[in-house]
């Protein structure tokens, strides 16, 4: 299964509903700007700036510098610890549901 620390702070960073919302609209975006981000979102620039830098912490998204414009991008290796987290657990329940059909069929034949 995953380390620790990387699937922490995926969940972590993805735990906050606000951080959540910036993170799926730089996911359904090439190239982001803060300002962009901020436009119709009811929450600060500098609200913004903090949410992308947890989400960068995280390696969900990157960043590239243009003169005074910075562009975020989402890194899709970043949810790697979570979808190995998931499909672990995916494991887990289709064995156990295997294991309850085959119980089910004992109990009624």
């Amino acid at each position: 299964m995953t380390e620790a620390a990387p699937i922490n702070a995926v969940m972590r960073a993805l735990a906050d509903p606000t951080r959540r919302a910036v993170f799926e609209q730089v996911v359904s975006s090439d190239e982001i700007t803060v300002v962009e981000l901020t436009r119709g979102s009811g929450v600060t620039q500098g609200a913004i700036s903090q949410h992308l830098k947890a989400l960068k912490q995280a390696g969900l998204v990157a960043e590239r510098p243009e003169g005074r414009k910075v562009y975020y991008r989402a890194q899709p290796k970043g949810l790697e610890p979570l979808v190995d987290w998931m499909s672990h657990y995916g494991v887990f329940w289709r064995e156990r549901f295997a294991n309850l059909r085959t119980l089910l069929k004992e109990i009624d034949p």
